[in-house]
């Protein structure tokens, strides 16, 4: 099988080394190049093209952003994973790179021990996310074994009573579009699992905020859940519905992480049986692995419903594909129709209006 190209660009030579000597480190990838500018990677994409850049966001003089953009024009489905810093300043310009097209995007660790500390980096983060590209269906390692496979259920129409929503790789994009598509008026409270780190979590519930009618912020511990409202699981905690008297609440908590990841799609799945049994209407977007497969086992055993973002507008399927291949899915479906189809099921005989935003778009 043909290697993965990856051509690197940053503007430092020492993590343009690191990330070099990582990389190569998987056989199944090629480092053709680096460059230490965005003029340098245009002029070496003018010769050879890769099939994933690796994109530095902050560099001195053409910086991330305006050369992602430049990408764009010239090469509108290469694969670009920026490379951000875990600070206020790294996530907001990650968030403007998702919007502006980046495909995906990997936070810089900070005090690295040593040489071999930053190849484990780049092996366990980076890699993955180069790889990924590769193919649209994207699962590392075996998929947990499902006990049995479901065949679509009826479309329901009432009874719902909370919209479960798990994203990874290419997921605030589409969040974006779900939710552009809602109404003020939305009947069920939304609870999101998109896998980021701190900081960024916080930033796109803001930017999420300001995209449609629908209030959405970063969950706190003990958040009260209300219909018309959203909350996005802060990065690095675990998000887990339960009931304090009548209240249904939000719980943080910091248990091991699942999928290598925390907050995960499956613990905040498998704790909405409890409190809503077959009231669930649980959506899986664009995203790498296998995290909400064994969570959508339990809601479809409860009775809940199920619908996952199509191959054709993923960015990667590989959450909502392992879903689908599982016969999970009561229906798979583009980006542009989930939202409309969501309120055709609570509301048979509205009609969906567009909704114009509320401020900029957030990317994915």
């Amino acid at each position: 099988m043909p290697r993965t190209r990856v051509l690197i660009v940053d503007d430092s030579v020492v993590i343009r080394k690191l990330v070099g000597e990582g990389l190569a480190l998987d056989p199944s990838i090629e480092v053709i190049g680096t460059a230490s500018s965005g003029q340098t990677a245009l002029s070496r994409l003018a010769v050879s093209t890769p099939d994933v850049v690796t994109l530095d966001i902050e560099m001195p003089g053409m910086d991330g952003l305006a050369t992602l953009k430049e990408i764009r024009r010239r090469f509108p489905k290469l694969p670009v994973i920026m490379v951000s810093t875990l600070t206020q300043r790294g996530a907001l310009m990650t968030l403007d790179c998702l919007a502006a097209g980046a495909s995906d995007y990997v936070a810089k660790p900070t005090g690295l021990s040593s040489p071999a500390a930053g190849r484990d980096w780049v092996r366990s983060e980076l890699a993955p996310r180069v790889l990924q590209f590769e193919s649209k269906v994207a699962v590392p390692g075996a998929a947990p074994a499902i006990v049995r496979q479901r065949g679509p259920a009826p479309a329901r129409t009432r009874g719902f009573e909370v919209l479960a929503i798990g994203s990874s790789t290419g997921g605030p994009t589409a969040l974006h579009a779900v939710f552009a598509s809602l109404p003020a008026d939305f009947p069920l409270p939304i609870v999101i699992v998109q896998h980021m780190p701190p900081i960024f979590t916080r930033l796109l519930a803001e930017r999420l905020d300001q995209v449609g009618r629908i209030r959405v912020e970063e969950a706190t511990d003990g958040a009260v859940l209300e219909p018309g409202r959203a909350w996005v699981a802060p990065g690095g905690r675990h998000m887990q519905i339960t009931t304090d008297g009548p209240r249904r609440i939000c719980r943080l908590v910091d248990t091991p992480a699942e999928h290598s990841v925390r907050p995960a799609v499956d613990v905040m799945f498998r704790s909405l049986p409890a409190i809503y049994g077959p009231g669930i209407l649980a959506l899986i977007l664009t995203g790498m692995g296998a995290d909400g497969l064994l969570g959508c086992e339990i809601i479809k055993q409860a009775g809940g419903s199920v619908i996952v973002q199509d191959k054709a507008t993923s960015v990667v399927w590989g959450m909502p594909g392992v879903v689908s291949a599982a016969g999970l899915a009561d229906q798979t479906l583009p980006l542009a129709r989930i939202g409309p189809t969501i309120m055709s099921m609570l509301r048979p005989t509205a009609q969906s209006r567009p909704i114009a935003p509320r401020g900029l778009a957030v990317g994915g």
